[in-house]
């Protein structure tokens, strides 16, 4: 056990000098010594950066990884002053380099608004860097000087001339005494950073450069990359969203200055029907990635707007809508200019400062509720497809409560549907048939232990062009789900499943084609999940019977019909029966052909997983079965004639 020292005088007070206070304690400037800590460093020199950029003074920066894994930064700003400092009795480059809370940011007038407001930045990476090499130019003069954790090597020289006429470069390398082992800079992290500080600032044109043996093959990342967006913020959205199907076609833009020249804020908002949003924030350029006030003040703000342009259009159901309601089918980009900024701990995670919530919360408003007036079909898409959504949600809440409230009871399922016997979900099978003839025949063809047949009354309602009210009200869809049992869309819950294989079974004409198509547009659009896992097939009923004196054969399609007649003798007495629909056919012939498992033949569905392919799928599937007649046309026209093979 340690002995207790009961003697606490003056001598043990330890005073921590310079930069000693960072190297011990480097979680509080950088939170952390992990990987996102280490890129943490990366960061504060890009958004000084930026400042220079915001500021007016830089037009162009570079970061460029090199082959040891070190990380160099240059821009073409004003340069760090490189002149005696009038307090202290060295420059003033190593003032900034070597002291904590030293900058221009300080003092009004250097920067109207700033990423880094601490003052601690590049001492903090000087502090942390094994070593580090600043050049600064000065009328195209170069003027060097050395680093290494926290402590100048050399003096500050002059060493040649450069292209850029005035501006900075930082090269440094993280120290591996601090930060923890096998640590090394992402070629696919900085790529984004880069791209992302492109996006937030409009004709800011950022280099990127990569020693080619640091990036893996995976990444598929360029060694060389210009970075360079006129339409900053906007262009980012659309970029996010390329493969999203949208509600209304424009992505809404807006920009404005606060009251009393507080800041000014600028932001991008779509609405689409996909679930998964993305949201980004920024203040002065550094990504809040955990919200903060002016994240607080823009949603806040855009759902007034919403709520008043309903209220004027009298539809209460809107007007009265929460947040959540407004933005859960929304992506935006939020992007603040303030001065003085103040966030939480030297990372910058969430923005702090209390005035840009009313800012943010009254220009946001009353901009976005001008977008709406001047705008009105997209307007009215988007109130009518929130009002969609509250409808949605009330129905599965009903729904909810009804199923808890019958928790107790047997499993409500569908009165047509005739079920299997077994009480596993192994081995069983769902056949979806047309119609109670169907139906019929295939109660009496099926395995009853195994086997359950569910028939839907004529054509299903096509998803893609109806809203969720209209599917959840539809009654084969309703029959459909609660046979299967597992919910649809983000409730889908696949352990609930209530059969392991979902047959499709239609007709082999051009009517069963359709329904069996809109079935699959189902499935694909509202449990894809239920594709990937595997358990979708289609049944491949004959649609012709050919008998001779002494052979039968059940055929699929024209094209196996002609060639198995041709290959018949040619004196042979050939009869041919064409079936009208699988109600037509003795039960004995449909088990034959298309229901026993040891005889039939079955086409399972697949999904690609990836999800670029699935995302283009679903465009595709959209494009054909939506409501926009113009691509459904398009893809005709340019697919006729033509053998396609679609990855669906």
């Amino acid at each position: 056990m340690r002995e207790k020292n009961n003697n606490y005088s003056a001598k043990d007070i330890e005073v921590l000098e310079g930069l000693a206070p960072v190297r011990k304690r480097p979680g509080m400037y950088i939170g952390g010594t992990d990987v996102t800590a280490y890129h943490h460093l990366a960061n504060e020199i890009i958004d000084n950066c930026m400042d220079e950029v915001v500021a007016g003074h830089a037009s162009e920066i570079t970061v460029e990884l090199n082959k040891n894994g070190s990380l160099t930064i240059t821009d073409n700003g004003r340069g760090i002053p490189i002149d005696k400092h009038p307090k202290k009795n060295k420059t003033a480059l190593e003032v900034v380099m070597t002291t904590l809370h030293s900058g221009g940011k300080f003092k009004d007038g250097a920067y109207s608004t700033s990423a880094g407001l601490h003052g601690v930045g590049l001492s903090v990476v000087n502090a942390l860097s094994s070593k580090i090499k600043v050049e600064v130019f000065k009328k195209k003069k170069i003027f060097y000087q050395e680093y290494s954790r926290g402590k100048p090597l050399t003096k500050l020289i002059q060493k040649g001339t450069s292209n850029i006429a005035n501006g900075t470069k930082v090269t440094f390398l993280p120290d591996e005494e601090i930060f923890e082992k096998d640590l090394k800079f992402l070629p696919s992290r900085l790529y984004e950073i880069c791209r992302n500080k492109a996006f937030l600032f409009k004709g800011v044109k950022i280099n990127w450069l990569c020693e080619k043996s640091l990036i893996s093959r995976k990444e598929n990342l360029p060694t060389k990359d210009v970075f360079f967006y006129p339409e900053g913020i906007e262009e980012y959205l659309r970029s996010e969203l390329e493969n999203t199907t949208k509600i209304h076609d424009k992505i809404c833009t807006l920009k404005a200055e606060f009251e009393d020249k507080k800041g000014k804020v600028e932001l991008a908002i779509q609405w689409h029907k996909d679930r998964n949003s993305f949201t980004k924030s920024f203040a002065n350029t550094v990504p809040t990635i955990n919200g903060g006030t002016h994240e607080s003040g823009f949603r806040s703000g855009i759902a007034k707007a919403i709520r008043k342009f309903a209220k004027f259009k009298n539809n209460k159901i809107v007007s009265s809508a929460s947040q959540e309601d407004v933005l859960s089918n929304a992506s935006y980009i939020i992007s603040v200019f303030i001065q003085n900024p103040e966030f939480e701990g030297q990372t910058k995670g969430k923005l702090s400062s209390s005035f840009v919530l009313k800012y943010c919360d009254q220009t946001v408003s009353s901009l976005f509720e001008d977008w709406l007036n001047r705008n009105g079909k997209a307007a009215n898409l988007i109130i009518s497809f929130i009002e969609e959504k509250i409808r949605e949600r009330n129905l599965y809440e009903l729904k909810d409560n009804v199923d808890r409230q019958t928790s107790f009871r047997k499993i409500r399922l569908p009165g047509k549907l005739a079920d299997c016997a077994s009480d596993k979900v192994e081995g069983t099978e769902l056949f979806i048939v047309e119609g109670d003839s169907a139906g019929g025949s295939a109660k009496q063809a099926r395995d009853r232990y195994t086997q359950a047949i569910l028939p839907l009354r004529g054509k299903i309602l096509n998803v893609k062009n109806s809203n969720s009210a209209k599917i959840l009200a539809n009654t084969e869809i309703s029959n459909l789900l609660q046979a299967l049992g597992c919910q649809r869309g983000n409730k889908y819950t696949r352990k609930d499943l209530r059969y392991e294989k979902i047959i499709i079974m239609t007709d082999a004409d051009v009517d069963g084609d359709h329904i069996s198509t809109l079935l699959l547009t189902f499935f694909i659009s509202e449990m894809p999940d239920l594709i990937k896992d595997g358990h979708l097939y289609m049944a491949m009923p004959p649609l012709y019977k050919i008998t001779t004196s002494s052979q039968s054969f059940y055929v699929k399609d024209d094209k196996e019909k002609d060639k198995i007649i041709k290959n018949l003798k040619k004196n042979a007495k050939i009869e041919i029966s064409r079936f009208k629909g699988l109600g037509e056919m003795m039960p004995a012939q449909l088990k034959e052909t298309t229901m026993n498992k040891e005889t039939r033949n079955l086409m399972k569905i697949n999904l690609p997983k990836d999800k670029i392919k699935f995302k283009a799928t679903n465009k595709l599937v959209n494009d054909l079965m939506g409501k926009n007649a113009e691509l459904r046309l398009k893809f005709i026209s340019e697919n006729a004639g033509k053998s396609l093979n679609l990855d669906i």
